[in-house]
């Protein structure tokens, strides 16, 4: 919390101040802790910050902030000023931000590009926002795999600084296509007058640009690459995807997946702070309708079971644990094979050889709960027949809580739907009623004895 009052005092002196002691102002203040303050400004402070910050500042700056938030600063500057901040920062940045600007914005501004940064711009918007080519950059660094590595160090030192990244260099033959990887280390450690063909590693893995983004991060957390290159079908190099561009990968897609699971989704065109309250309910509502309709229909049943409550009151008691139970085992069922999907954890080819063992673990977990719950009925109500309906309902109604919360999601996992979709009250919803069923079934049967 000190930090964050020292930059927020730093950039009101900063806005008041703007003379000489700008660029000692700059100097002790970090990108990342004047991008979360700018957070904080009015539009009209806003403007006079990026007024006051030279291309090369403002461009860190926007770097460091959220994307949303950085596509609003933007948009507040003439299309002039932003097309020359821009041009500091890497293209694949700079693309995801006019990604995330109005159409008429993001043109005008590229009309103050130059001719160079206009085209690798409209290459990269022409692909998807989650697609390998949508998050890759194409300022990498690539030498012909027949040069020596005195003359890949000389040509490095060149053009370095203007790479995304320097940890890999890429080789290639004289048609560009994909050759072969050769680490920063390796090309220092070897003699100048190998030949990059000798020391290169033959065996890389690339994408293409069509890929998903979320089949990339597998990939990167799987052999915990700092970089993958991206091709096109012929295998001709495209550009490169960098870690730091993955882990927004993960983060987005954790973020997707876990409002999936407890029935929302993220608000279009905004963050939660400035959106709606309408719109923020409209993302929540249609899963909630469903939970609504469940719930009435959870209602008719206990209705169609109405007779058999009257003549044992008692089976009301147990009514919430059994419905309770049925949707947590249910949700964590679907939970963790979301996740598991999610993470690669899973993968399709060993899909049901996790369902049958999520079974097993239903089955363990459906006898100890409805032993336990069968106890805890005998002792409370003083009749073990009835203590033997509840437990033998909760041990059926956990069993197939792990079925439905797994089979669901495998169902349309291989349909290629998110099973993060399906999860969360869904689930529940169906697990409340069968539950339901399951209980008042079986009570019937004994009603006899139980009366």
């Amino acid at each position: 919390m000190v930090m964050e009052k020292s930059a927020w005092e730093k950039i009101i002196r900063y806005l008041r101040i703007r003379d000489k002691e700008r660029t000692d102002i700059l100097d002790d203040l970090l990108p990342q802790d004047l991008a979360e303050q700018i957070y904080r400004l009015s539009k009209e402070e806003t403007i006079e910050v990026f007024s006051l910050l030279n291309n090369e500042e403002a461009a860190l700056i926007l770097g460091e902030m959220e994307l949303e938030e950085s596509a609003k600063a933007v948009a507040l500057l003439s299309p002039k000023i932003a097309a020359d901040m821009l041009s500091e920062m890497p293209y694949d940045d700079m693309t995801d931000l006019l990604g995330e600007l109005d159409d008429d914005i993001a043109e005008g501004i590229i009309s103050y590009m130059q001719k160079d940064d206009q085209e690798e711009v409209k290459g990269l918007l022409e692909y998807p926002k989650d697609s390998a080519g949508g998050i890759m950059t194409t300022e990498f660094i690539s030498f012909k795999e027949t040069i020596t590595v005195k003359e890949a160090i000389t040509k490095l030192r060149e053009v370095a600084p203007s790479a995304e990244t320097v940890y890999y260099l890429y080789t290639v033959d004289e048609n560009d296509k994909l050759a072969g990887v050769v680490s920063l280390r390796e090309l220092i450690v070897s003699q100048d007058e190998e030949v990059l063909s000798e020391i290169m590693r033959t065996t890389v893995l690339s994408v293409q640009a069509n890929t998903d983004q979320e089949e990339v991060a597998h990939l990167v957390q799987k052999y915990n690459f700092l970089a993958v290159p991206v091709v096109d079908e012929g295998n001709k190099l495209l550009g490169i995807i960098t870690v730091d561009d993955v882990m927004d990968v993960i983060e987005e897609e954790t973020t997707e997946d876990i409002l999936h699971l407890v029935g929302a989704s993220e608000v279009e065109g905004s963050s939660l702070i400035d959106a709606t309250v309408v719109s923020i309910a409209k993302t929540r509502l249609p899963w909630l309708i469903i939970c609504l309709l469940g719930g009435l229909f959870s209602g008719s049943i206990i209705s169609f079971f109405e007779e058999t409550i009257d003549a044992v009151v008692a089976l009301a008691f147990f009514m919430p644990v059994i419905m309770d139970m049925g949707g947590n085992v249910g949700a964590q069922s679907s939970t963790v094979f979301v996740r598991g999907v999610a993470t690669g954890e899973i993968p399709e080819s060993v899909m049901f050889k996790y369902f049958f063992k999520e079974i097993k673990v239903g089955i363990l977990m459906g006898i100890i709960c409805g032993i336990t719950v069968s106890i805890a009925a005998t002792l409370w109500q003083g009749s073990p027949l009835l203590g033997f309906v509840v437990g033998i309902s909760m041990v059926c109604t956990v069993i197939l809580a792990t079925t439905i919360g797994t089979i669901i999601p495998i169902f349309f996992t291989k349909r290629g739907i998110d099973p993060a979709v399906t999860a969360g009250p869904f689930v529940t919803t169906i697990k409340d009623v069968t539950g339901l069923m399951i209980y008042f079934y079986i009570a019937t049967i004994f009603m006899d004895k139980l009366m």
